[in-house]
């Protein structure tokens, strides 16, 4: 399903995920901390700018590109994904796509390379997918903003250089009175107030910031006042196609494992797989894996076309995240007790994978989006 240049992708990224992602996972949880060395051999690949063009020092690839490197870098180091993803899209796909000139020179070009991970400042205690519920306020000050407010659950938050923050700036009208904007984690007024203990994926920072008379200056602003909802909501196809990518990917470490273990492990004078109780429960899994995989490959191959693909990401990336939940236990219940415990890696998987029901809207609202454009014939 993949042409030449999108195999070669995946391969790369497949094997530095079996090198080095999956033998450090376990001890990269534990540390609750990614490596330099990994971000370094990411950017070498050039996965921490896969979209963006060339003339920004990007990779130039294309989606279903973005979707397999995803996948593969999953199957490795769930948490690792996640960074990725939020690095590619929202961070780097809104300052190519909205960011000034100078946006692009200065940041997007070095953040391409890999050079800093970038984060999406966007939720708060109180708007997590009523992103027009924002209290974050920034006010106008001659030649720049000063921002007052809190986010909640933000990904690389710590480890970030930039984020792109939202804070309103028109409060009589919340939806279109709110503004995006690039602010430096090292400036006066940036603080992480809280690092969340997750459930899973420990790895990856998650954060919660406070703002405290945070002064930008005017020029980084990111397009005009009152353009925030619009560019926090434009990254949602290629935002859910990634956490669809990455659920397919952890899913499939996660039966691999199962179908390793299945192989190996004899009951009753015969492998597990030998038993069609256990065989019948992996060609279940199998099958629905591969299904969200055509799922998320047919979203990408919208955004490729450049057709409207908001229906198709948010299928892809509700079908993926719930098989992948699906996949992972039945994964967990193939291994018997030793799935329950940290000796094997399903264990961890499946609290990796469980979040991507959540994030990048949870399943609920993938639901209501669709069921927007259920017209009766």
């Amino acid at each position: 399903m993949l042409n030449e240049d999108q195999q070669l992708i995946f391969d790369t990224a497949r094997r530095f995920s079996r090198e080095v992602l999956a033998p450090g996972a376990a001890a990269r949880e534990q540390r609750a901390a990614i490596e330099p060395e990994v971000f370094k051999g990411l950017a070498e690949m050039g996965l921490l700018g896969m979209t963006v063009s060339p003339d920004y020092d990007g990779a130039g690839a294309d989606y279903v590109s973005y979707a397999a490197a995803l996948m593969a870098v999953a199957e490795g180091d769930g948490a690792v994904s996640t960074v990725m993803s939020v690095h590619n899209a929202p961070f780097c796909a809104i300052l190519e796509r909205f960011g000034s000139a100078a946006h692009k020179q200065d940041v997007l070009m070095r953040a391409a390379r890999g050079e800093f991970i970038g984060g999406f400042a966007l939720t708060e205690s109180h708007a997590g997918s009523d992103a027009s519920a924002l209290r974050t306020r920034a006010v106008r000050k001659s030649d720049r903003y000063v921002l007052d407010g809190s986010k909640q659950f933000i990904t690389s938050g710590k480890i970030a250089e930039y984020v792109v923050a939202f804070a309103v700036t028109d409060p009589q009208n919340p939806k279109r009175g709110i503004t995006a904007f690039l602010v430096p984690t090292a400036a006066k007024g940036y603080t992480v107030s809280k690092i969340e203990h997750k459930l899973g994926q420990r790895a990856s920072d998650t954060c919660s910031l406070n703002f405290d008379s945070l002064e930008v200056p005017l020029e980084n602003r990111i397009g005009e006042e009152g353009e925030g909802y619009k560019i926090a909501l434009s990254s949602l196809e290629s935002g859910r196609i990634g956490i669809a990518a990455q659920s397919v990917g952890m899913a499939q470490a996660a039966l691999d494992a199962a179908i390793r273990y299945a192989g190996e492990r004899r009951s009753f004078g015969k492998s597990l797989m030998e038993h069609q109780a256990v065989n019948f429960r992996l060609v279940d899994a199998r099958t629905r894996l591969e299904a969200a995989r055509q799922l998320v490959y047919s979203a990408a191959r919208m955004k490729d076309a450049g057709l409207p693909c908001l229906d198709q990401a948010c299928m892809a990336k509700l079908f993926a995240s719930e098989t992948a939940e699906a996949v992972c236990s039945a994964a967990i219940q193939t291994f018997g007790g030793y799935g329950y415990v940290e000796d094997f890696p399903v264990e961890r998987i499946y609290r990796d994978a469980r979040v991507c029901q959540i994030y990048e809207g949870t399943s609920d609202i993938q639901k209501i989006i669709i069921g927007r454009s259920l017209q009766p014939s």
